[in-house]
Formats: C-alpha cells, structure tokens, sequence
C-alpha cells in the first residue's frame, strides 16, 4: 500500500513538499505496527508528536520519497497543477508491481498502477498518514531555518501561513523571496496591499 499527501498547499509563503510511503503490511513486525499506531493526521499532531513519528515512518516503510517545489515554481506552473505533479511523482518513485496507491482527498495523474482517492485519508489510511507526517516535518524544519535567513517575518512560528501575525508582518514590510507571488489576488489583496515591493536576494 503506497500512500501520498502534501504540506504547505495553504501556505502563503515557502515551498510545497509532497511525500509518499510504501508499506508492506506483512512485513511489519508487532513493534512496528504498535509504534505507526500513533498515526493521524500530521495536522492533529504535536509538533514533538510529529518529529518522534518522522524516524519510525523512515525505518519501518519499505520505501519512502519526499519532493520539494520551490515558491518560483509554484508561481509558474500555479499551486494546483505543482501539486498534483509533486504528488504524482512521489507516488511513481515509490510504487511497486501490485501495489495500491492512495492519495488523499483528490486523485491524481495516473502512475501506471491502482490508484484511489480516499476523502479524509489522513486519517484513515497509515500510508497516507505517514506521508503527511513526512512532509509536514520536511516543511517545517526547512522554514524554522529560513526564519533564520529571513528574519522578520516570523517563519519559524507561523511557517508560511496566513496567520495574524504574518499577515501583520506582510503590512509592515512586505514580502520576502520565500512568499508566492501567484497568491496576490487571491490572498494579499484581502490584507488591503495593492503593490508588493520583493525584499531581500
């Protein structure tokens, strides 16, 4: 069973990170199965949750692929399709003969194998659980350290999203190189900012 799912799809800033794992049932050890019990939605998940679950998904997947799309992509090619490509790719790179792959919420390009869109499948599929707890962790570690080389915008305590606080901190300084331009007008315009000025490199 193979199993994908995405962070940062919502996010205002940062890049989208898409990861699938494959799980071979009958290999799994008791140990194995009692550890990944802990699987849920990476959204419902502490963050100290998610970091404990993050090694046991790397050792007990019997493969496991994390992709990354950059802020410029997602500006050229648009979120929606950057996503379902990310997806599908990691889908493709773990996949097996016989396998079932599962994405969660909506379906996506075909990779040459059985394919279902599972409504909620974070928390009803394990492998797709596993990816979301694999992406959300690869997300946030990289922007806990682009807070670091982009301070100001307070990175590391909102990663990317439109909470208050970084919509305050987009009115006060504008955006960095790591906020997605293609989101203006669907996103910025709501916090009354006409024009953007880029700051930084």
């Amino acid at each position: 069973m193979a199993g994908a799912d995405e962070a940062g799809r919502g996010s205002l800033a940062g890049p989208l990170v898409a990861a699938a794992v494959l799980f071979d049932y009958e290999r799994l050890t008791s140990r194995d199965v009692r550890q990944l019990s802990a699987l849920n939605d990476s959204k419902q998940q502490t963050p100290e949750a998610r970091e404990a679950l993050y090694p046991v998904v790397l050792r007990t997947a019997a493969r496991a692929v994390i992709v990354s799309r950059c802020v410029r992509r997602i500006d050229s090619r648009g979120l929606h399709n950057t996503n379902l490509a990310a997806l599908s790719e990691a889908l493709a790179r773990v996949a097996r003969p016989g396998c079932v792959c599962l994405s969660d919420g909506f379906p996506v390009p075909s990779v040459g194998h059985r394919q279902q869109a599972v409504i909620n499948g974070d928390a009803r599929s394990a492998a797709i659980a596993a990816a979301s707890i694999l992406a959300k962790v690869t997300r946030d570690r990289y922007m806990h350290r682009a807070d670091v080389l982009h301070p100001g915008w307070e990175f590391a305590a909102h990663v990317g999203y439109a909470t208050p606080e970084h919509r305050a901190a987009i009115e006060a300084r504008g955006v960095s190189p790591l906020h997605r331009l293609s989101f203006q007008s669907a996103a910025y315009q709501q916090l009354g900012l006409e024009a953007f000025e880029l700051v930084g490199d």
